[in-house]
């Protein structure tokens, strides 16, 4: 089992200078001061080459705030029959502005070097469908999985499942409601900077929450989106460190940006489910940025991150 090494302050990645000097250059007003619909136009789809798969096919789903899709990915095969695992990937975007396009040319570098069945969720975004929407419409995609699982040959026994940022908080949410609900059983989660907590008084919010992308004003307004009122940012499913009992979840890869103003929280959460008897396996990417991971197109970084995903995944498949 991984553990956290000390941190070792490291220079900020050259990929993640030049993407903010682009940005600054580019003239984007701070997505707070927009409004959702505003922010969500500058969500762009992976330019360029994507990586190959088998095919994909973008499904429905009915759950209980309404109807939402999927876009289903699955590997290369010469077998028609051939069964795989499945990771059900949760986008990020605050709960408020990501979309399955956005996310798809990470989606399929996973189902190509994992050789799983991918399956990423448009869950309903805030403002619009507020909390408890989200976790909800997560955790019926995971339990669509299983229960379709001839169908989009996909081996029940081995379904994991992750996200970065709000999707990380989604997935710690999905697990969750699994344990609490006797059901579907997760093998894996995958928390890529993960949103844990509500509070923003950490030190890596005092470091990094301006000047790196995502700034502490963003993560507040997201907030403000997601929630019905502050009362709610306290349940487990909104703030998972806030859970009581972390025992019994599923084992779990902790990754984190060294320069994102949510590490701290993401560290926590890792350590508090280390403390619940949950193996944890810990990366930490030096120099990088909060969002790079998506960004396959931009960051080389968000290629080798993958990679460590997609490695992750396998050995806990097998």
């Amino acid at each position: 089992m991984a553990t956290l090494s000390e941190r070792t302050q490291m220079p900020l990645d050259p990929e993640a200078i030049d993407f903010l000097e682009q940005l600054k250059n580019s003239n984007m007003p701070s997505l707070d001061q927009l409004t959702p619909e505003e922010a969500r136009k500058f969500v762009l789809p992976c330019r360029g080459e994507l990586p190959e798969v088998g095919r994909t096919e973008d499904r429905s789903i009915e759950g209980p705030h309404g109807e939402f899709s999927v876009r289903v990915y699955w590997p290369k095969s010469n077998d028609e029959n051939e069964t795989f695992p499945a990771f059900v990937y949760i986008h990020g975007g605050g709960w408020v502005i990501g979309n399955v396009e956005g996310y798809d040319g990470l989606c399929r570098l996973i189902c190509r070097e994992t050789r799983c069945v991918v399956v990423s969720v448009e869950y309903h975004l805030a403002p619009e469908y507020r909390f408890p929407v989200a976790p909800e419409d997560c955790y019926t995609a995971v339990s669509w999985v299983v229960e379709n699982a001839a169908d989009l040959n996909v081996r029940d026994s081995q379904i994991a499942v992750g996200g970065d940022s709000a999707g990380g908080n989604l997935t710690a949410a999905v697990t969750l409601m699994a344990k609490d609900r006797g059901g579907p059983d997760i093998c894996y989660q995958v928390l890529v900077y993960p949103i844990t907590d509500y509070s923003v008084d950490t030190d890596s919010y005092r470091r990094n929450g301006e000047g790196y992308f995502l700034t502490t004003d963003v993560m507040q307004w997201f907030w403000e989106q997601y929630l019905e009122g502050e009362s709610q940012a306290y349940e487990p499913i909104a703030s998972p460190l806030r859970t009581a009992d972390l025992s019994g979840l599923p084992p779990a890869m902790v990754l984190t940006a060294e320069y994102d103003p949510l590490r701290d929280e993401g560290i926590a959460y890792g350590k508090r489910l280390e403390e619940a008897g949950v193996a944890v396996s810990y990366v930490e990417e030096l120099g990088m940025i909060h969002g790079y991971l998506r960004r396959i197109d931009v960051f080389q970084r968000a290629t080798e991150s993958a990679m460590k995903i997609a490695e992750r995944l396998r050995a806990a498949f097998e």
